[in-house]
């Protein structure tokens, strides 16, 4: 699969349609997107209910902007484009087999469950009850000294590698 010309700016515009549309009342993945838009999503590795979720909290809690979500969306995209060949695998992740909240890795709390949630979003494959960037992760981030796509970059770039993570979570802390 090539690469969609101008997706980025497709990918602003139904955002700002998004944000619109909430303010108009439309509070579902469903109603927030038209067909068209959810097809385009689709076709750029983001499902029409990640990008609910971010304009959701956008509009709610002032976070994460546009610039933010575009570089979380790159990630996926290029990895949904030259990992997966432009196909979804078809899986979903169930929120039991996530992590609980409170699990810790060398004493820091939340850090097993956004490894896990960061593999999932770059495979596409987060159920629809969770989001990549949430209320929880976005202060976990920011504690860290990192970005939601500085954490998710440093998930793909590390493989299976959590040891790794792990090590530059915490040098990163420490700055």
């Amino acid at each position: 699969m090539s690469l969609i010309a101008d997706w980025e700016k497709e990918l602003e515009a139904i955002f700002v349609r998004g944000l619109e549309s909430w303010s108009a009342g439309h509070r579902t993945p469903e109603t927030l997107f038209s067909e068209a838009d959810q097809f385009f999503l689709g076709r750029v590795g983001c499902s029409p209910r990640e990008l609910f979720d971010f304009v959701e909290d956008c509009l709610l809690y002032g976070e994460p902007l546009f610039p933010e979500i575009l570089e979380i969306q790159r990630l996926r995209y290029e990895y949904f484009v030259t990992v997966q060949g432009g196909e979804n695998s078809g899986k979903r992740a169930t929120m039991a087999s996530l992590p609980p909240k409170s699990e810790a890795v060398e004493g820091i709390s939340w850090l097993p469950r956004l490894i896990v949630k960061a593999r999932l979003k770059l495979r596409g494959e987060m159920p629809d009850d969770l989001m990549y960037g949430c209320g929880g992760d976005r202060p976990f981030v920011r504690q860290m000294k990192t970005t939601l796509s500085g954490f998710l970059r440093l998930v793909r770039d590390s493989g299976e590698d959590n040891r790794r993570i792990v090590a530059t979570v915490k040098e990163g802390a420490h700055r």
